[in-house]
């Protein structure tokens, strides 16, 4: 496991009961049963030209 943050909740349903999935930092909802990822996209604004 890495030292990133966990999901606090699953992002279809709402549940909190949350399992990490495989070792790739994906996770399984055991609520909605759906195994999903949490990507970071960056910090800030998009710029515009």
């Amino acid at each position: 496991m890495s030292g990133r943050a966990a999901p606090f909740y699953c992002p279809y349903c709402g549940d909190e009961d949350l399992v990490p999935y495989e070792k790739d930092g994906t996770w399984y909802c055991r609520a909605c049963l759906r195994a999903f990822a949490v990507k970071f996209l960056g910090i800030g604004a998009k710029e515009t030209s």
